[in-house]
């Protein structure tokens, strides 16, 4: 608790600092949780002590505080230095270094998002880690009518993966490309009698695996199984209508594994290949098959897949292979983000997201244009590791991790969301005062134009009005529709955000849900590039996202 303490105590005298002599405790919350999440679940019994040391604060001179702060953070003055460190990742069974093989199969149903990339990051982590090599294979089989190819993923995850920079080794591989080799081997389990082609209806499928007994294509010749399986690829059978099943067990403990699909019959065109194939491996087999020829030494993959491995090990065996070592990792859970690949696919192609960038997908294209660092995601990823339980972190974890990264180098800016208009009367005529744009660079200066109008937050109108505010920076006032000027003095009442009205433009902010803010950002705004990170005070951490004559568009980052 005496570390806490002084943590609390040197963020509000840093924070008073930077803000006229003034702390306020929301920031010093921010701070805190940001040097320890496990911060967040004392904030109740914090509360009372910060708000005591905020008073205290408060109370000092700025001098006394600069004075202070150099006795108990004399960091806070030095020169900062973003660092992209990356936490040391656990060993890899059974690695040697130089010689490990892995490989990234994402299937391309959209982009990347920030939950599915976890597994992928893992893979490409050890494969720097060992200086091994990385394969990326792009897991396109036909899948299903719920779960169908985008054909603009080809392009959005090798994107993703470069945004990460992650560098795969030679061209990538398409199984789209592969349909002959995994027919040869699919004719050969055949001939070793460990597959047959199977005419069932599903629900007479379903009742033969789960009485355990064999439905009476499984008794079929290896003869008549090559004829069935031939009249399948020359399109003689139906989509739904045939497939070929592995010959497991159907007495195996777990009904799942009883007879698995091996290729199925589709009708369905595939964005690459066309109508050319009409009978398609399941994703299981392809891997089995892909791991082995592409000489894969270590799967790293979700504990959701552990049916699928013992399914590969069950074809390893057949063909008396050397299995890769695999690694199944925990699942993770990102409070605060849902994810559904399939429903933003839904939402993209019906027009209700604006594209796969939309915030709301939270795809990696999404992180990039709100303002996420790609060193963030990976030193999040790297934080979490080769977990083997299912674990659950908040997405306040990588905005933190980003907030040190954009934190040095962001500058301030004024933005008043949901704006109402004020005029001030009785106030000294100031035509331009200087501020810092940030308030660790004392010698990066803005100038804004004042006047006498203003726009300021409706919340901030409704909450204060009649009382005694302070305009950040500038003086006091009395605030209403005509608000009272009442003095220059730095005074310990609320501060408000402001835009001079003669020096505004008109901004919008997309939201990470979708809602979009609009109000009126300080007219310096338009000085900035497409893409530049800067803090709207109070407001938050934004990306400029797009520029128009009179208007600017931003995407929300984080506060």
């Amino acid at each position: 608790m005496a570390d806490l303490s002084k943590s609390i105590e040197k963020f509000a005298l840093a924070n008073a600092f930077q803000h006229e002599g003034k702390a306020q405790a929301g920031s010093i919350i921010g701070k805190l949780i940001a040097e320890d999440e496990n911060v967040k679940t004392k904030l109740k019994e914090l509360a009372p002590q910060i708000n005591k040391v905020v008073a205290e604060v408060n109370k000092l001179t700025i001098k006394q505080q600069e004075e202070k702060l150099l006795q108990i953070y004399p960091e806070f003055f030095e020169k900062k230095e973003v660092e992209h460190e990356e936490k040391e990742l656990a060993p890899l069974p059974n690695a040697v270094s130089g010689k490990v093989v892995l490989r990234l199969a994402p299937y391309p149903s959209g982009p990347l998002h920030i939950g599915n990339a976890k597994t992928y990051l893992l893979n490409a982590l050890y494969a720097e880690k060992y200086n091994g090599k990385l394969i990326l294979v792009m897991d396109d089989t036909i899948g299903s009518e719920e779960k169908s190819i985008a054909p603009e993923a080809y392009k959005l995850i090798p994107e993703g993966f470069k945004w990460l920079n992650v560098k795969w080794d030679g061209p990538i591989v398409y199984k789209s490309d592969r349909l002959a080799i995994y027919y040869k081997y699919a004719e050969e389990i055949i001939k070793k009698g460990f597959a047959y082609v199977c005419e069932c209806a599903a629900e007479k499928l379903r009742d033969c695996r789960a009485k355990g007994v064999d439905c009476a294509h499984r008794r079929q010749s290896t003869k008549e199984t090559l004829e069935k399986w031939q009249a399948m690829l020359k399109g003689k059978f139906k989509e739904g209508s045939a497939i070929l099943r592995l010959k497991t067990s159907m007495q195996h403990p777990n009904p799942a594994f009883r007879d698995r699909v091996l290729f199925r019959v589709s009708d369905r065109k595939h964005p690459r290949v066309g109508n050319k194939y009409k009978v398609w491996p399941m994703l299981e087999f392809s891997w089995a098959v892909d791991d082995v020829l592409l000489g894969v030494t270590h799967v790293i993959r979700g504990k959701d897949l552990m049916m699928e491995t013992e399914m590969c090990r069950f074809i390893w065996n057949i063909f008396g292979w050397q299995a890769p070592t695999i690694v199944h990792t925990g699942l993770i859970r990102l409070q605060g983000v849902k994810l559904s690949k399939s429903k933003a696919q839904k939402e993209v192609k019906s027009g209700a997201y604006s594209g796969w960038d939309d915030p709301r997908t939270f795809s990696l294209q999404s992180l990039a244009r709100r303002g996420i660092q790609p060193h963030a995601v990976r030193d999040f990823i790297a934080s979490i590791g080769l977990n083997q339980n299912d674990v659950e972190v908040p997405i306040d974890n990588l905005y933190a991790m980003n907030r040190k990264l954009i934190d040095p180098t962001a500058h301030r800016y004024s933005f008043t969301p949901d704006a109402v208009k004020i005029e001030v009367a009785g106030a000294p005529e100031i035509k331009e005062i200087e501020v810092k744009l940030h308030p660790d660079k004392e010698n990066e200066m803005k100038k804004i134009k004042v006047g006498k109008t203003f726009y300021i937050s409706k919340k901030d109108f409704s909450l204060l009005k009649g009382k005694e505010v302070r305009l950040m920076h500038l003086y006091n006032l009395v605030l209403g529709p005509t608000s009272k000027f009442t003095s220059k003095e730095n005074k310990e009442v609320p501060r408000i955000t402001w835009v001079p009205a003669d020096f505004s433009v008109a901004t919008e902010v997309i939201m990470p849900d979708g809602n979009v803010v609009k109000g009126f950002a300080e007219k310096n705004c338009e000085k900035l590039k497409v893409g530049d990170i800067i803090q709207f005070e109070r407001f938050g951490f934004v990306r400029l996202d797009k520029k128009a004559k009179g208007k600017l568009g931003f995407v929300f980052t984080h506060n």
